[in-house]
């Protein structure tokens, strides 16, 4: 049966709603309407909807360009569905259908295009053929390159291991201090460390060196910054190149900086060392030594410069990590979640660029990688079974014959010499349609199995744990799946790839800047912003991947703020000024969670006042899983000093009056008042342009029932049970993990997901996992099918 979306494309990619605020998006069946004929209580309701409503909604739910031009589909129940056609439609006529023809056409619509169900059956959602995202193909080849060399260890200590010498060398016999520092920001003064002077000479002369590991907490560029008055040089992912050179002292410049890309989930090796010699100390006993002193410092991605905290730093050794710096297109993130499901010529051009620049790292660094050296007799068929290695981790999966013939041993033959065989060897993996699409094979065979596990909780390739349970045919049925996903949970590629889902979830994975009016936070500093940013992130990593529990609902309704001296000082909490990240209750308002945080809520407010706007928009969208569609026309608030007597509260309501606002505000006004006690900074406060706050609000469910809240903790606690929330958290969840719809899986994949999430007591984890056993085990060549229950 041909669909409304097939002979419409651009239908079905429209994400906004119509007039029935929940109300939009998709096509019904043509035919259907002839179809409600034989059903009475049907008939009527199309005959309703053929009266009141397809003059603006289209004969068959489709929309109309004038009107409302856009496909009805929601996610009300029928009864809240009824009830808000008998309230509310049509607009300026409400009164004409009501009662017994709301309750028909109700049902008529909702049957017929509304329902999940209904969408499910007229536009069948479809697991695509996807390439590799950008985070995906980075990933995977430095993972790639990481399976010749290990992955480096991260342990539960922290900090570097620092070693001290009396001397400007780093001479084993003159090695006096061995120990681990979990920051490295020493101010010695004139003396040696420790004030050790009986092992140190008279001239106060010495060395140290740190070495160890750091873990980024997100992947993009890093800025390290070292400062000394003294000889240093700092290596990063590198033991024979300096990213910052200082041992030879020039001038009075004692900073120094230096660039780096790196990939979250890796450790990274770091090695600094540092030389107070002659220079120290002067010649004329009347001048003052030059005092010693070294700082560590790095600037993260969206944040501003700080000493390295020692939860980023590890004294276990770790090998050197490819990235690949060929810089790409970004993906597509049009339906909520990036994806890959189009080739652009730019995008073709950079994994071609991408795949030469891992050619001609892996020709550099081929003896360290294949682990054979050049006068070795046997070098050639140690380089070919590399090469083989190579491909079949590219492809996940191992190589037939006919695909080592092509693949490794026809370029090693037409080749004049080895290194050239193994830079095509690379070229024609990286470029094969069985490395760049990670869901090419359609049959459910355990090697397809493995890579959509390792996909799904790394973005990357599967290790060699999950290789061999598929070699050993041990991922088969879902608890075998559920159990090597629960040991990969472990792994810090894991907790980069969710706790990147949260930056997106909650819309702070890309702010560019949180600048406020320096007339009314001139103290809101970019190292404040920064602090912020560090709090929200410890917190979501204390909730996710607590051993206990890991309980969802905690990211709501916990109270303590996570602050330290800086914050404690902003936000007017009793705290000594050099306090690291504690939690605090007493002095910052009332609390609740994510929805009172600071950073969410400077996030979501204006630069010199709050936006109920903003916040009721993120929560309607990202929290409950409302779909809203886009402002009619630009928006401007309305300025505070065109109405001085209102608060913002005020002015909100008074600029979204209109109906043709309110058919959207009505919705999001009330659940933004509820942060109202929150300024543009997150300070608590009382009272607005003095008046006292009003923080009361409303939510009318998808069942029709109305939800009524004052102030974040009720509001707090009503989406700590909602069903609507849980169903729009597993989903995006869900789709971030999987980068496919949830639908492609079936109608009941979603209620199932979130059954076991309530059932399980809201436990993160173990929702991670059950959508890594659901999705795994889907044979993809019947996606289609399975999503309309066939």
């Amino acid at each position: 049966m041909k669909t409304l979306f097939e002979n419409r494309p651009d239908a079905g990619r429209s994400l906004a709603l119509g007039v029935l605020v929940a109300v939009g998006v998709l096509a019904l069946p043509i035919g259907s309407a002839a179809a409600a004929q034989d059903d009475p209580a049907q008939a009527l309701g199309l005959k309703v909807y053929q009266q009141s409503c397809a003059e603006c909604h289209g004969d068959d739910g489709e929309g109309s360009e004038i009107d409302y031009p856009h496909p009805l589909h929601g996610d009300k129940t029928l009864d809240g569905l009824t009830t808000y056609i008998d309230e509310k439609m049509p607009p300026g006529f409400e009164h004409e259908v009501t009662g017994e023809d709301a309750e028909a056409v109700a049902r008529y619509v909702y049957d017929a295009f509304y329902s999940e169900i209904a969408r499910a059956r007229n536009a069948p959602a479809r697991i695509e053929l996807a390439r590799l995202t950008v985070d995906q193909y980075r990933n995977s080849v430095s993972d790639l390159i990481a399976g010749f060399r290990g992955r480096g260890q991260w342990g539960d200590e922290r900090g570097l291991k620092g070693e001290y010498y009396t001397d400007r060398g780093f001479r084993r016999d003159r090695k006096k201090i061995e120990r681990i520092d979990p920051e490295l920001n020493f101010d010695f003064g004139i003396g040696v460390p420790d004030g050790d002077t009986e092992n140190f000479d008279k001239r106060n002369q010495f060395s140290a060196r740190w070495e160890g590991s750091l873990m980024p907490p997100e992947s993009g560029t890093y800025e390290f910054v070292v400062w000394t008055e003294h000889a240093v040089r700092l290596y990063v992912n590198d033991d024979r190149n300096p990213l910052i050179d200082g041992w030879v002292q020039s001038g009075d410049d004692l900073e120094r900086r230096a660039s780096i890309p790196l990939l979250a989930g890796r450790p990274y090796r770091i090695r600094l060392e540092f030389s107070k010699a002659y220079q120290g100390v002067r010649k004329d006993d009347d001048e003052p030594e030059i005092p010693a002193s070294i700082r560590l410092s790095w600037v993260p991605p969206r944040r501003a410069e700080e000493v390295i905290p020692s939860r980023h730093l590890s004294p276990e050794w770790a090998p050197p990590v490819f990235v690949v710096t060929t810089p790409f297109p970004p993906d597509d993130r049009s339906v909520g979640y990036e994806r890959g499901t189009t080739i652009s010529a730019a995008w073709a051009q950079a994994s071609t660029d991408a795949a030469i620049e891992t050619a001609a790292y892996v020709v550099d660094h081929l003896d360290d990688l294949a682990k054979v050296k050049d006068d070795d007799p046997e070098r050639e068929i140690k380089l070919r079974d590399f090469a083989a290695s190579f491909v079949e981790r590219a492809f996940r999966r191992p190589l037939d014959p006919e695909q080592r013939d092509l693949y490794v041993d026809r370029q090693f033959d037409t080749s004049p010499d080895a290194e050239t065989a193994i830079k095509r060897v690379v070229l024609l993996a990286l470029k094969s349609p069985r490395f760049l699409y990670h869901e090419i094979d359609p049959e459910l065979d355990p090697y397809a199995v493995a890579s959509r596990v390792s996909y799904a909780l790394w973005d990357s390739l599967p290790d060699e744990p999950l290789l061999k349970a598929a070699a050993e045919a041990r991922l088969e049925t879902r608890e075998q799946v559920a159990e090597q996903a629960r040991r990969m949970l472990d792994d810090p590629r894991a907790r980069a790839k969710v706790l990147d889902f949260f930056r997106k979830w909650l819309k702070v994975d890309a702010i560019p800047d949180l600048a406020k009016d320096p007339e009314h936070y001139d103290d809101f500093t970019p190292e404040v912003v920064s602090d912020l940013r560090t709090s929200l992130e410890l917190f979501l990593e204390g909730v996710i991947w607590d051993s206990d529990s890991a309980d969802f609902r905690r990211l709501l309704l916990d109270e303590p703020l996570l602050l330290n001296g800086r914050l404690a000082a902003f936000y007017g909490a009793d705290l000594p000024e050099d306090s690291p990240f504690a939690p605090v209750v007493e002095g910052v308002g009332e609390r609740a969670g994510l929805l009172s945080h600071p950073y969410l809520m400077a996030n979501f407010a204006y630069t010199n006042d709050s936006s109920p706007i903003f916040r009721g928009v993120f929560l309607a969208r990202n929290v409950l899983g409302t779909r809203l569609r886009p402002p009619q026309e630009a928006f401007t608030p309305l300025a505070p000093d065109l109405h001085p007597d209102l608060t913002t509260r005020e002015r909100t309501a008074l600029q979204t009056s209109p109906e043709s606002c309110m058919a959207c505000h009505s919705l999001i006004n009330p659940l933004g008042f509820a942060l109202e006690h929150y300024d543009a900074v997150g300070r608590f406060r009382a009272e607005d342009n003095g008046k006292p706050i009003d923080a009361s609000g409303l939510y009318k469910t998808r069942d029709g029932e109305t939800a009524t809240f004052e102030g974040v903790r009720e509001l707090a606690e009503f989406l700590a049970e909602s069903d609507e929330v849980a169903d729009a958290f597993v989903e995006r969840l869900f789709q971030h993990q999987i980068k496919q719809p949830i639908r492609a899986f079936g109608v009941e994949t979603l209620p199932e997901l979130r059954d076991a999430f309530v059932s399980n007591d809201y436990n993160i984890q173990t929702l991670l996992v059950e959508i890594v056993a659901e999705s795994a085990l889907t044979p993809r060549q019947s996606a289609d099918l399975a999503s309309t229950g066939e």
